[in-house]
Parts: C-alpha cells; sequence; structure tokens
C-alpha cells in the first residue's frame, strides 16, 4: 500500500507543478502592422548632408546655447511632466500589490480571556472556578494560482507599468518639442522686432524728408500724410509683435517651471538654420516612438486581462492554517499548550451567474481589440505625422528661396521709388506701395525661416528622439 500511496501523492504533486504552470490568456503577438520601405517624402534633396536623430538632445543639433539651457530646465521643473511620473509610480504600485497574491498572507493575534465557570454548570459540574484563557497564535491563507488569474494579473498590471513608463517619456518629448517650438516663434519674432525697428526708423527718415519738402512747397500735404501713416502703422505692429513675443515668453517660463514675473529672454536674432534630417527607415519608427511603445504595452496588458476573465470558469483553490499556543494555566508556551490545524484545503466555483462570467470574456477580448486598434492608429499617425514634416521641410527649402528673391527685389524696388521721389519723378504713394510691398516681402521671409525651424523641432519630434538614451 505504502507504493500506492507514494506513488499518488506523486502524481498529484505533479499535477500541482503542472496547473501551476498553466496560463489562460491567448499567446501574445504585437498586433501586425505593414511598415512602409521609405517615407514618401524622404526625398534626396536632405541626403548629402543629413543628421541622423541624435541620441537624446535632439536640439543640440540647432547649436543655440539658449534653446539648450531651456530645455535643460524641463526635467526638473516642468509640472505636467512630474504629474506623469507619478501616475507612472502609481501603476508600479499596482503592480506591487498585484505581486502580493503570489505569496500566503500571514496574520498574528494574541488574546486574553478571564471567566469563572459556574458550579452548576451542564458539563463537568462541580466546583466553581475562575480561569484566565491565554492564546497566541497565527494563520495562513494561501491561494493557489492554478489557472494563472493571478499571474495574469500581474501581467497586466507589469504591462500598464511599462506603458506608462513609455507615456512619461512620450510627454517628456512633447514638451521638449512644444518648447523649441514656442522658442522658434519667440526668435522669430524677435527678427521682426528688429525688422520693424529699422523700418521705424527708415519710415522716420522719410517722413522727415517728405515733411521737408512740404515746407519747401515741393511735397503735398498728402505726400506728408501717406509718410505719418507709414510711420504709426509700423509702430503699431512693432507693439502687436511685442505682444506676441510677451506671451511667447510667459508660455516658455511656464514649460520650464518658473514664474513669468520672474523669467526674461533678451531680445537677440541667433540666426538659427534648421539641420537636415534623416528620418531612417519607417520600420524603426515603431521602435523610437514612446507612444506607440505605450499603446503597444496596453494591447499586451489587455491580453492578459482576457486570461484573468477566463481564469474566472475554473475553481479559485485556496489553502488554509493556523497554530499556536492556548493555556489556562501552567507552562503557557510549551509543547503541551501548542495546537495547529492544516486546512481547509477549499475550491470555490460559480455553477451559474447568468452569463455574467462569459460576458466578462467577451468584454475583456473587445478591449483587446480597441487596444490593437487604437495601436495600428498609432502607428499609422506617426507615419502621417512624419510625412507632414518631412514634405514641410522639403517645400519650405524652395518657398524661402522663392521669399528671398522677392524680398531683394522689393528692396530695390523700395530703394528706387525713393530715389525717384527725391528726384521729383514719382510722388509719394510709389513710395508708400514699395514700402509697403518691402515690407510684407521681408515679413513672409522671416515666417518662413520661423517655420523651417519650427518643422524641423517637430520632425524630431515625429522621428520619437532617442527615448531610450542613457537607460
Amino acid at each position: 500500500m505504502r507504493p500506492v500511496a507514494s506513488k499518488a501523492g506523486w502524481l498529484l504533486t505533479a499535477s500541482v507543478a503542472l496547473l501551476g504552470g498553466c496560463s489562460l490568456a491567448p499567446d501574445y503577438q504585437r498586433p501586425a502592422m505593414a511598415a512602409p520601405a521609405a517615407f514618401k517624402e524622404s526625398a534626396p534633396w536632405q541626403a548629402a548632408a543629413a543628421t541622423p536623430p541624435p541620441a537624446g538632445k535632439w536640439w543640440e543639433t540647432f547649436g543655440d546655447p539658449a534653446l539648450d539651457s531651456l530645455e535643460a530646465q524641463i526635467d526638473a521643473g516642468n509640472f505636467d511632466l512630474a504629474a506623469a511620473s507619478a501616475r507612472y509610480e502609481q501603476a508600479r504600485s499596482l503592480v506591487r500589490q498585484a505581486r502580493a497574491d503570489l505569496f500566503p498572507q500571514i496574520g498574528v493575534d494574541a488574546s486574553v480571556d478571564r471567566n469563572r465557570l459556574s458550579a452548576n454548570r451542564p458539563i463537568g459540574r462541580g466546583l466553581a472556578s475562575t480561569q484566565t484563557d491565554k492564546i497566541v497564535g497565527g494563520s495562513l491563507a494561501y491561494e493557489l494560482d492554478l489557472f494563472g488569474r493571478v499571474r495574469n494579473t500581474i501581467a497586466a498590471g507589469r504591462a500598464n507599468a511599462h506603458a506608462a513608463a513609455f507615456d512619461v517619456e512620450g510627454i517628456r518629448l512633447g514638451l521638449q518639442s512644444q518648447l523649441a517650438a514656442t522658442y522658434f516663434d519667440l526668435r522669430g519674432l524677435d527678427a521682426r522686432i528688429l525688422l520693424l525697428r529699422q523700418t521705424v526708423d527708415s519710415f522716420q527718415r522719410a517722413f522727415d524728408l517728405t515733411n521737408t519738402r512740404h515746407s519747401g512747397g515741393i511735397a503735398s500735404g498728402i505726400d506728408v500724410s501717406r509718410a505719418q501713416a507709414q510711420v504709426s502703422s509700423a509702430r503699431a505692429e512693432l507693439s502687436s509683435v511685442e505682444i506676441d513675443r510677451a506671451k511667447d515668453e510667459h508660455a516658455i517660463a511656464v514649460l520650464v517651471g518658473e514664474a513669468p514675473a520672474t523669467f526674461s529672454i533678451p531680445v537677440a536674432d541667433p540666426q538659427t538654420r534648421p539641420p537636415a534630417i534623416q528620418p531612417g527607415l519607417p520600420s524603426t519608427l515603431l521602435e523610437r516612438r514612446p507612444d506607440i511603445a505605450a499603446a503597444e504595452r496596453r494591447v499586451a496588458a489587455a491580453n492578459a486581462q482576457i486570461g484573468v476573465a477566463r481564469a474566472a470558469f475554473f475553481p479559485n483553490v485556496t489553502l488554509g492554517g493556523q497554530g499556536g499556543f492556548e493555556s489556562v494555566g501552567g507552562d503557557w508556551l510549551g509543547a503541551a499548550s501548542s495546537f495547529w490545524a492544516l486546512g481547509p484545503l477549499q475550491a470555490a466555483l460559480t455553477v451559474f451567474d447568468g452569463g455574467r462570467r462569459a460576458a466578462q470574456v467577451r468584454q475583456a477580448r473587445a478591449q483587446f481589440d480597441e487596444a490593437a486598434a487604437t495601436y495600428r492608429q498609432t502607428v499609422l499617425d506617426a507615419f502621417r505625422e512624419v510625412e507632414d514634416d518631412l514634405a514641410t521641410q522639403r517645400l519650405l527649402v524652395a518657398g524661402e528661396v522663392d521669399q528671398a528673391a522677392a524680398a531683394k527685389a522689393a528692396e530695390r524696388t523700395r530703394d528706387l521709388a525713393l530715389i525717384r521721389y527725391r528726384d521729383g519723378a514719382a510722388d509719394y504713394l510709389e513710395v508708400v506701395t514699395a514700402q509697403t510691398a518691402a515690407l510684407d516681402a521681408e515679413r513672409a521671409l522671416l515666417q518662413v525661416r520661423t517655420r523651417q525651424l519650427q518643422a524641423a523641432g517637430d520632425t524630431f519630434r515625429a522621428l520619437g528622439g532617442d527615448f531610450r538614451a542613457g537607460k
């Protein structure tokens, strides 16, 4: 009989071990997403001097020390990033909570109870007695994770924690890109401020000339009014641009975690030029973008939740136990006062629930489908963003060449109009028209250059920077 019992015990142990490795979650595979062989807008126009995305500090390719200094302040100062980091810590704590179910839950208790027994009690009738019952002991409860409910819950939590970590990197990258875009806009406004200050001076000189000619009876009062209107209009535009610059400065202050009242950036025109960017292959985008990585981890979490839902169709097996010491006198903690109990080994299974568990499995599968669709849409959006930025950069290169030629032609026209006016060969309306056209052309050229910088910064964001740098 002993060999049979031993064999049965071995089979029971093997069965438990086998079931302990059971998981009811489907085998996970990342949702398939076809990536094109190359970006359509990645044309030869930028291949000669292309710069690969740098490791982490992508903004350094712009060669602007002021921008480098501001970007370095985001990690320590931005509160949106701090909130995202706190959400990541919450997700990690949930994983730790789920992992606790892998271990037995052990409790201890102690009690002292003093009571008097009646002499006329029905059992043990005799003399009355008073006694003190002292108990100290512990208990154990453990769920045998035979069908993977606990392990799949942990897997889902861990995947969600990874997604939260990638969310932090995505927010960091977005803030870095937002700061760069705002900074480039501010520098573009700086260039317009310098242009308008020069324009105001130029218009003022033209007004003084016209006023002198009017005093000599050469120019009409209409010419003086037109010249004055030009000066006043340029000054008004200068005030408007300074308002926009102040808003950009305040926005940058908030991004780096400072109060706008204590933050300032001097007006300057660093003449920064956008770097040429090599986008690489579309397939690498799936590994570089933190939002894509976060979406993929949420698909994995949803897959694990299917296993959690399916485990509800199987028994929930728990093992209990308790032990300790109890005595009303004598050796309280001696062997004679000890007690223990192993069990119960309990299996609980819901037989009928009106379709609740089946609905929960369908819900889990639908959540997986939703997460997979969101992942695929995130990938497509990433491809689109890169194509948009590459197209914008390519077309702005040609646009800058044409706008620069237009600005030079408008400047020559303005200079010739002033010469003709001094010589009396034209009225001041011709000068006003030429001055307005020249200012518009120069303003448009500055806007094109600002857009080039912003498009380059957004391209780095769309490519994902390198969110794994230093990790």
